[in-house]
């Protein structure tokens, strides 16, 4: 619909990302490559470990901002390919390789939008692009690392495979380290105090309990209790001690530490969250972007999935190329028709909103 160019580089720019490796933390060749991709068009950038960014040509200090965000880095190979992952093969239709649909389809769709605003002088709005790294594995040298480095954020679109829909609420993720004391003693008499049975009506009331407030978009607050041990090994030892894991997915009806307050007040089990940086977010459905969006005909929904998106602090939304069903799985791909319909679809919702 724009600009064949754009379409044609971005493809090409995500076989090459996929052909370098670049799997959390190891994201350095990758932030290299993209580097290079934005100093072959004279586009100045800023780079900080392995997180790339960049400003349009006139940005302007009085013009709130527009962040266009994805990520590079990717999760470790899924054992079950039956193909090179890093091999960027196009069959049938289909960009296949580790990153393609998660989130490379999204990246260089955002990086193809940025190149058609970049020297636009009719923008009510800056547009600055970050490429970011650990985003899998929501690490802290990431988008987090740079937020400081950025200009006041009024908006964010962060590319995740959404179908190119409007993920317009995401949960957010609070883990728990949980642990109950009880006595070590001999288990074929009666002593001791099994630390077992003591946590038993605590991770019943994990499972049972019900949050009051409901998200209209994401359902209720979801509670499960994913990891459990103690520190005896003995089968013949009643176990002074019991650790278990509690993963809290939280919707935007709460913050983190509310959440924390009533998990606190129900159980008797120390508990301890490991952080409360991942957030949940959401938008106003009257949101410029969200009305652009509705009026072109796409569908809002709200996402149990995390991203960079907690890691924000400014009004976001969710959307991108892809299907988020492929990501993670043996022989990743991304039909190549995906990331034309999302460049499309970036460049025609923004049109709406960003000229003066």
């Amino acid at each position: 619909m724009w600009n064949q160019q754009l379409y044609t580089d971005a493809v090409e720019l995500l076989k090459s990302l996929i052909a370098t490796p670049s799997l959390s933390r190891e994201e350095q060749d990758t932030a290299t490559l993209i580097g290079e991709f934005l100093t072959a068009r004279n586009i100045p950038f800023n780079r900080h470990l392995n997180n790339i960014w960049a400003l349009n040509k006139y940005f302007d200090p009085a013009k709130p901002v527009i962040v266009f965000n994805s990520h590079h880095d990717t999760v470790k190979p899924n054992p079950q390919y039956t193909r090179n992952p890093f091999s960027p093969d196009i069959e049938d239709g289909k960009l296949y390789g580790l990153g393609s649909n998660d989130a490379g389809g999204c990246l260089v769709s955002l990086i193809a939008t940025f190149l058609h605003f970049y020297d636009r002088q009719d923008l009510k709005y800056n547009v600055i692009l970050t490429a970011t790294a650990e985003e899998e594995i929501s690490g802290h040298n990431g988008i987090e690392s740079i937020l400081d480095q950025l200009p006041a954020i009024e908006f964010a679109i962060v590319g995740e495979p959404t179908q190119t829909q409007l993920a317009i609420a995401e949960k957010g993720l609070m883990v728990l380290d949980c642990t109950v004391y009880g006595k070590a003693g001999h288990a074929a008499r009666n002593e001791g105090e099994n630390a077992i049975y003591k946590a038993l009506p605590d991770i019943e009331w994990f499972r049972t309990y019900q949050y009051p407030k409901v998200s209209e978009t994401l359902g209720p607050v979801k509670m499960s209790v994913t990891v459990i041990q103690t520190s005896n090994k003995a089968h013949n030892v009643v176990p002074a001690d019991v650790s278990f894991v509690v993963d809290v997915r939280v919707t935007e009806q709460y913050t983190l530490e509310e959440i924390l307050e009533i998990i606190q007040a129900n159980v008797q089990c120390e508990v301890k969250p490991r952080s409360i940086r991942m957030r949940p977010s959401g938008i106003p459905l009257d949101h410029p972007f969200v009305q652009a969006g509705v009026r072109l005909g796409k569908t809002c929904y709200g996402s149990p999935t995390t991203s960079d998106q907690a890691l924000i602090p400014a009004t976001s939304i969710k959307m991108g190329p892809g299907d988020s069903a492929r990501s993670h799985t043996a022989d990743e791909f991304i039909f190549v028709d995906e990331i034309r319909q999302g460049i499309d679809s970036y460049i025609s919702l923004l049109e709406e909103i960003i000229k003066n």
